[in-house]
């Protein structure tokens, strides 16, 4: 079939042909930045994307709350659409305060994400995970709060060994967090020693929020997600009691790679960053 004989592609060609020729002006959803971290010894880049008042003359005194984001060249723009529809006064959601938002590129997910090391034949870089926490808490955040206009209220997001990395910070006590948002964590990486962690964890933690997104990953995989993450939630929950804010939620239709869009949406309303 020629291009001109189908109707579908000639307007598909229209379409594209009068965008091209528009001269409105962009609309951006963040910025993109850099910085040198000493701890890491490398330049880490980062995207941040700020709400829609925080320019307005009326909002000028006005402070956010900042959400920190793993794997931030995956999720930025679908975490800023989602927390800009639940926060905007604009659709009057309310769902959650307008919040800054830090995405982080990444340049080492095996090394930055995991606390511990696997034994394996090759030469790894596992096991990085606390010095990446240091650089975001002592580096990145202070960096945040010199350069914007942020309240002390701060929430860590990851997916995966991201969420893996989100729950290790959950039971440091000294964590900058207050809200903790898991997706799908790969706690089968050090799952003893998360066990552990969880029977050791300081009261201190127990006053921040979490919320464990779980996906369904099939018969197969049972074993290795669901009814993982669902042991690591009743020991949590047995330390915690029913006084705090933790919560898991299984999401049937959803496997690991698709979870991410709705957890971010029922994660941050839970969480509510104003907690």
């Amino acid at each position: 079939m020629s291009l001109l004989k189908s109707p579908l592609l000639f307007c598909l060609l229209f379409v594209f042909q009068f965008a091209s020729g528009q001269n409105d002006t962009d609309i951006s959803s963040g910025k993109k930045f850099s910085i040198h971290s000493d701890i890491l010894d490398e330049d880490r880049s980062f995207f941040i994307s700020v709400p829609n008042s925080y320019h307005e003359t009326s909002a000028k005194d006005k402070k956010y709350p900042v959400l920190i984001l793993l794997d931030g060249y995956t999720f930025f723009k679908t975490t800023v659409g989602i927390v800009h529809f639940m926060s905007s006064k604009r659709n009057r959601n309310y769902f959650m305060p307008e919040t800054v938002i830090v995405a982080i590129e990444n340049v080492d997910r095996e090394r930055d994400f995991t606390v511990t090391k696997l034994k394996t034949k090759r030469t790894n870089t596992m096991g990085g995970g606390r010095d990446f926490l240091k650089f975001i808490e002592k580096e990145l955040i202070p960096y945040i709060d010199n350069t914007y206009r942020t309240a002390p209220v701060r929430t860590l997001v990851g997916h995966s060994l991201g969420g893996l990395l989100t729950l290790n910070s959950y039971m440091d006590k000294h964590s900058l967090f207050n809200a903790y948002l898991s997706i799908d964590p790969s706690i089968w990486w050090d799952e003893d020693k998360m066990k552990n962690k969880v029977e050791a964890i300081d009261s201190a933690s127990f006053k921040k929020s979490l919320y464990i997104a779980t996906a369904n990953q099939g018969e197969a995989k049972y074993e290795r997600n669901k009814k993982r993450h669902d042991a690591l939630y009743a020991l949590i929950r047995k330390r915690t009691g029913d006084q705090y804010e933790v919560k898991i939620a299984y999401f049937e239709k959803e496997d690991h790679r698709s979870v991410p869009l709705i957890a971010l949406y029922e994660g941050l309303k839970f969480l509510n960053l104003e907690n």
